[in-house]
């Protein structure tokens, strides 16, 4: 591993000789050596040293004067879409109206081009966020616009094809026996069956590092636990919301419920320590959310309730996390079917340094509500060579996320996967338009929910084709899930 360097004048002005000069938003070229002096004006001005290491240039980190620990998890915002040519010099200026900068992670090319994101970390929380507020789509040269969202170490990873019959415990041990830095493990009791796991487990690990560690050393055909090969992922971050929003929330998340347990019988159960405070329950397979008329009462539930037995199943009660309606299916029904998207090209891992790119929704130019929805804005994509004797793993699709599917249809598919309910079945309708046209419209079947939800959905509009048409259906039923479920975890 290379030592980390401290940019001197040649230092600074070698690293950008080999850069291709380039045009910046004022038509001007800078050259290798103009950058160079830029950098080191820039840390003459602010005290502020700069280091090169493993593809990173890091601007402080600590600031000059700085005394304690680093700042706590929440201060970091992630940075994409920065155009290649723009560096410490211009970024420092526009990140500081928001607050003190701690450190600022410039990702790097070996030709002296950065690699279009960034990390910058500040000194408190609430900087980090007037950060995302003043600077998300901020147009940082004619026509380029930044893309700015909270950025969190992850520390959970994903193991998957576990044992079904394997207890917490022995996961536990397995995990500890092979990986350092091992804080828990978290397991879920099947759906039908309390006695086995669902097939996975999260594993939550000290640090960011200690979890890329264990990945890195859990990759599938390097070690296999209790003779079998198991996936492993980093595992999808927690949806954080902000404090003021969950202080208004009165709603709680309840999980590992019996199947056959009904709404009837959590409504009793959540009304036994003070009758009357619950305004209603909506239950989905094993899970359920229990609304309250009172924050006060769902907090003193909570409180209550969690761990408790109802109809034999031991229960876990959190307050639920309202979902962010800017990335719901509902706000993007029209026209951009694209859930949890922040309108940034990608989200790369901060130590595999691998740019992980949100997918282009299939186009469906159809009429949803009365309005014309065009295909939606293109999206970047990227492909790789596949280089002779790269290894190649088999991998199933329910263990990958959700920026890795494109359309409406796998989404569902996904969805109805990871909530251990029967895959979507399509049932395709046929009528005849008055020009003599062939329209077309799917209705969408999920059995597992026929309990006391609606168990099929249909849209309201017809499709000349079959692929628009499926794709309509998968897009009306996702609104709907997500109508009747407010709240998700």
């Amino acid at each position: 591993m290379p030592w980390p360097r401290l940019l001197g004048d040649s230092a600074v002005a070698d690293m950008h000789e080999e850069n291709k000069a380039a045009a910046n938003g004022c038509g001007k070229i800078r050259s290798g050596a103009q950058n160079g002096a830029a950098l080191l004006a820039l840390m003459e001005k602010t005290g502020y040293s700069m280091v090169q290491q493993n593809g990173q240039r890091k601007f402080g980190g600590p600031p000059p004067g700085w005394e304690g620990p680093p700042p706590p998890r929440g201060c970091e915002v992630f940075v994409g879409k920065i155009p290649r040519d723009m560096y410490e010099d211009e970024l420092v200026p526009v990140f500081e109206r928001a607050g003190k900068i701690y450190e600022l992670r410039l990702m790097m090319e070996f030709s002296g081009e950065n690699r279009g994101y960034a990390f910058v970390m500040y000194t408190t929380k609430e900087e980090a966020q007037l950060a995302i507020k003043i600077l998300n789509n901020y147009e940082i040269r004619p026509g380029k616009f930044i893309g700015v969202c909270v950025s969190l170490d992850n520390c959970r990873l994903f193991i998957g094809a576990i044992p079904k019959d394997k207890k917490k415990e022995e996961i536990l041990n397995e995990m500890k026996k092979v990986t350092e830095g091992v804080v828990d493990v978290i397991v879920y009791p099947n759906a039908t069956d309390k006695t086995k796991n669902r097939g996975f487990a999260f594993v939550e690990y000290e640090s960011h590092r200690a979890a890329a560690m264990a990945r890195r050393r859990l990759i599938p055909g390097t070690f296999q636990p209790w003779g079998h090969t198991i996936q492993v992922d980093w595992a999808d971050p927690e949806k954080v919301v902000d404090e003021e929003t969950m202080q208004r929330v009165k709603v709680l998340y309840v999980r590992n419920l019996m199947i056959s347990t009904t709404e009837d019988k959590i409504k009793a159960e959540f009304n036994k320590f003070k009758p009357g405070v619950v305004e209603r329950v909506k239950k989905l397979r094993d899970y359920a959310f229990v609304h309250f008329f009172h924050r006060e009462d769902a907090v003193a539930a909570m409180s209550i309730m969690n761990g408790k037995c109802i109809d034999g199943a031991s229960i876990e009660v959190t307050l639920a996390k309202p979902v962010n309606k800017e990335s719901s299916w509902k706000q993007h029904f029209n026209g951009q079917i694209s859930p949890g998207s922040e309108n940034l090209l990608g989200f790369p891992d901060k130590e595999d340094g691998a740019q992980k790119s949100l997918g282009k929704p299939a186009s469906l130019a159809v009429r949803l509500n009365g309005q014309h929805s065009p295909g939606p804005p293109e999206v970047e994509r990227s492909t790789y060579p596949i280089f002779p004797g790269i290894k190649l793993t088999p991998i199933s699709m329910y263990s990958l996320k959700l920026s890795h599917f494109s359309s409406a249809v796998m989404h569902l598919d996904y969805f109805c996967h990871k909530n251990s309910w029967a895959p979507p079945e399509y049932c395709l309708y046929s009528t005849t338009s008055q020009d003599g046209k062939i329209l077309l419209v799917y209705k969408v079947l999920i059995s597992s929910i026929a309990d006391d939800s609606q168990s099929y959905f249909m849209p309201e509009k017809l499709c000349t084709t079959v692929e628009d048409a499926k794709e309509l259906a998968a897009q009306f039923t996702l609104l709907h899930l997500a109508n009747c479920t407010p709240y998700l975890v």
